[in-house]
């Protein structure tokens, strides 16, 4: 079986290519570095990761970006003998600016060292490349109505202008001749997401329409000639489950067509699996379904409708066994699972140096040098453990385990130090927006601790979650109360519009007096299983 998602946790906006045997799967990340996850398949069921291709300061920099900024819909392509990659930088959400930069770079290998950017554009996000097969190449991408009122929390269709499509010079490094307005959606309104393929004289155009939220589709459009007219797909959504709220997969849309080495049509999609009370700590995930070309000349799902399946049969292919994945930190890298926020320069905030030692900077909440190293949340159930090593000497710093989406939307069982307590436990929630809520200390009273490391662990429960603690020998002991878990998710806060990666858990320390104070983990346990 093909099960989804195929790419479970926060892996939104895919965008699909095959080379050969192989097809590759780019996601958004956000303001998440390294930027843009890029996973490969040979069976379509089980994907590795294999390459975050913006690796440094001169591809990307998001210090200070908001939360959910950073790279949007990036678009991977293969042409000429290499892989082409598009992708934005956003640098603001709210308001009526966006302020959206598009990039390209290449390489030969898809995790090779990729090139240094080349600027596109600045008109808006989603940008898309088009191999066309006369040799020339299309830039697509949405354009930016900042006069419209489509402030952050509060998407409106004015402010989504329409699909420009605009020729691309390989050899110049830069777009040539008039910008066309080619695509103003249909009437669900918020069209974003363009990407262009061609078949039989026809091109083909896909966008997402419908918003981030329930309501999100996938739309087809077709055209003889590149620059339209554009006609709708006579169901005009090919994706999407905004009419059927108890289907397992939501918020359907934002995918992109690719056909399997033996001809078969395929299109990727993002979803999300949310709780009880519609909320998605798995923040958007990516899926594929299985298509059919009907006499029309129009792309319609295998099974009819616009619901993608859960699970698709595959013969052929065995999903591996998910299992659970101990890390000692006593390689010279980082694992592949692990992110951070925002900066370029991570010899700033953590090393690898006898564990994985986190330098103490700026606050849990900093949109610029945060300490936080943290690994995607992909199951509804699961437990994670580490092992630190920290000697605070004032409540201005901190470090430990946290379950984190955002600097409003996060959980953090820290050890920090009090006056009359010394070294100690402290339990620190953000449960909302940041201006409104502010911090909650759910610990009546610090827990104190002796001398050596501390064991960290947290258990998830769908919406619940526990922290325990232990040193030693002890046995785990509970600490704190039951804490809501779904709050650390996309619809939470602000809302499904305003906040669109995933929740992470993982380990962060900081240090509120400038002075740099290191912590040491040994290890990262992330269980599947939640035992």
């Amino acid at each position: 079986m093909i099960r989804n998602p195929i790419l479970p946790g926060f892996n939104p906006d895919p965008s699909i290519c095959r080379v050969g045997d192989t097809s590759y799967i780019a996601t958004s990340t956000f303001e998440w570095f390294p930027g843009v996850q890029i996973h490969a398949s040979t069976d379509l069921v089980n994907w590795q990761l294999v390459a975050r291709p913006l690796t440094r300061a001169a591809q990307l920099d998001m210090r200070g970006n908001p939360d959910s900024c950073g790279v949007w819909a990036p678009c991977l392509s293969h042409g000429d003998g290499r892989f082409w990659l598009i992708y934005t930088d956003v640098k603001r959400y709210d308001g009526n600016f966006k302020d959206t930069h598009n990039y390209l770079v290449t390489c030969e290998t898809i995790d090779g060292a990729w090139s240094d950017p080349v600027h596109v554009n600045s008109s808006g996000f989603d940008p898309s490349l088009f191999h066309d097969d006369d040799g020339r190449k299309w830039f697509v991408n949405l354009q930016w109505n900042h006069r419209g009122p489509g402030t952050g929390g509060n998407p409106a269709h004015a402010s989504f202008d329409g699909i420009l499509l605009q020729e691309y010079d390989p050899v110049a490094e830069t777009l040539v001749g008039p910008v066309r307005a080619i695509f103003h959606g249909s009437d669900l309104g918020l069209t974003e997401g363009p990407h262009l393929f061609k078949r039989n004289g026809f091109y083909y155009l896909t966008v997402a329409e419908g918003g981030t939220g329930y309501s999100h589709a996938v739309t087809m459009a077709r055209a003889r000639d590149i620059a339209g007219p554009y006609e709708l797909h006579p169901n005009a959504h090919l994706l999407t489950a905004k009419d059927a709220p108890d289907h397992p997969l939501q918020r359907v849309g934002h995918g992109q067509y690719v056909e399997a080495p033996d001809g078969t049509p395929y299109h990727t999609f993002l979803c999300s699996r949310p709780l009880a009370g519609r909320r998605s700590p798995l923040g958007r995930e990516t899926g594929i379904e299985r298509c059919v070309w009907a006499d029309d000349g129009w792309l319609y799902l295998e099974t009819g409708g616009t619901l993608p399946r859960a699970e698709v049969p595959m013969p052929g292919a065995d999903t591996a066994p998910t299992t659970s994945t101990l890390t000692r930190f006593d390689a010279p890298a980082l694992p592949a699972e692990f992110q951070w926020p925002r900066t370029p320069a991570p010899e700033r905030i953590f090393a690898l140096d006898g564990g994985l030692r986190l330098i103490g900077r700026e606050s849990i909440g900093s949109w610029f040098e945060q300490a936080l190293i943290a690994r995607r949340q992909a199951h509804h159930v699961y437990a994670a453990e580490t092992r630190v090593d920290f000697a605070p000497d004032t409540y201005q710093q901190g470090a430990g385990l946290t379950t984190y989406y955002n600097r409003h939307k996060f959980h953090f069982l820290a050890v920090s130090h009090e006056a009359g307590v010394g070294r100690c436990l402290t339990l620190t929630s953000c449960e909302g927006d940041w201006l409104e809520c502010g911090l909650t200390f759910p610990l009546d009273v610090p827990v104190p601790l002796a001398d050596g490391p501390v064991d960290l662990r947290v258990a998830v429960d769908r919406a619940e979650q526990r922290f325990f603690w232990r040193q030693g020998d002890d046995d785990w002991r509970p600490i704190g109360p039951a804490l809501d878990a779904s709050l650390i998710s996309d619809e939470a806060g602000r809302g499904e519009h305003a906040s669109f990666t995933g929740a992470f858990v993982g380990m962060a320390a900081f240090d509120l007096t400038g002075g740099g104070r290191v912590a040491t983990f040994d290890s990262f346990l992330y269980d599947p299983t939640g035992a």
